[in-house]
């Protein structure tokens, strides 16, 4: 793997839930603290911001045209960048402590959402799928189903390439979930631990040795490698669809949060990264924190799944 060069050197707070367009040949990806999702011509460097009302939890692209964007309380629709917002679906939770998180559309065009909850000191996160397409059963009036639940943080959810296999994992307990996957019916079976990654010792303080970060956003490449960021720990874990560790690639920032593959041949890897509430002695000896980065990777990725309305 080449060294890691940097993407987009304007340093969100909190990047998230990145994608390449390959109409487009755009990089998109979300800020949440900052409510702003964003994009690069990385050709040129040109970044856009779009502010929003409420923090963005994920976002994906639509066939229709545009986006639909996860926001703290709800599912929303926008026909274009900067265009306006039409909400999809008003969810119940409590949005002073609950907001939405990872996300991303299936591969039959579906939306899933997992959501988060911030005192983290419960398992009130739960992950839905939000069915819009016109051939749902329901006259393409939103189906939402709950999917799994009992998590504090949804993260790391990706598909494999025969769309037979659902990642889904919990950040706070260090944990990524597996299951077989129906893709037609929707119905998840077998659920078992894909990976029950170390946590963190008490006491353990950024700078210090022996804690390896927890497992944040994800992607899936065209062998069905499972590669996941690992928050905290400053690097990538790339595992085999069996569970073996197949690399640890090295970052040049502690916090990255998820990779997307993108490019003509989905062979370039970005990866966002954070900012937000590091420490100073952090960021000092990780300057480019919070920019994304980008490298050449051997194996493609998956394209992104458009989300059908």
């Amino acid at each position: 793997m080449n060294e890691w060069q940097v993407a987009v050197a304007q340093p969100d707070q909190l990047g998230e839930s990145p994608f390449w367009h390959p109409a487009e040949q755009m990089l998109y990806w979300v800020d949440i603290p900052a409510q702003q999702l964003r994009r690069c011509n990385v050709f040129t460097g040109a970044v856009e911001s779009w502010a929003m009302p409420m923090e963005p939890g994920c976002i994906a692209p639509a066939a229709g045209g545009g986006l639909v964007i996860a926001l703290r309380d709800g599912i929303y629709r926008a026909l274009s960048w900067g265009g306006e917002l039409a909400r999809i679906v008003r969810f119940s939770h409590d949005v002073r402590t609950t907001r939405f998180n990872d996300g991303k559309a299936d591969p039959l065009g579906r939306l899933w959402a997992g959501s988060m909850y911030e005192p983290r000191d419960a398992r009130k996160a739960e992950l839905y799928s939000i069915d819009c397409r016109p051939d749902n059963g329901d006259g393409g009036r939103p189906l939402v189903q709950l999917k799994a639940q009992n998590a504090v943080i949804a993260n790391g959810l990706a598909w494999s390439p025969d769309a037979k296999t659902l990642y889904w994992s919990d950040t706070p307990n260090h944990i990524i979930h597996t299951w077989d996957w129906e893709a037609a019916s929707n119905v998840m079976r077998n659920h078992r631990v894909f990976q029950q990654l170390p946590g963190k010792p008490v006491g353990w303080s950024t700078g210090q040795p022996g804690y390896g970060g927890r497992p944040d956003g994800a992607a899936v490449d065209s062998l069905g490698n499972y590669w996941c960021a690992m928050f905290e720990g400053g690097r990538l874990l790339k595992f085999s669809p069996a569970g073996a560790l197949l690399a640890e690639i090295a970052l040049p920032a502690l916090c990255p949060t998820m990779p997307c593959f993108g490019g003509d041949d989905l062979r370039t890897l970005y990866v966002t990264t954070a900012s937000y509430n590091r420490s100073p002695a952090e960021l000092a000896k990780y300057p480019q924190s919070g920019c994304i980065f980008s490298t050449r990777v051997d194996v493609p990725g998956l394209p992104v799944n458009f989300f059908i309305d």
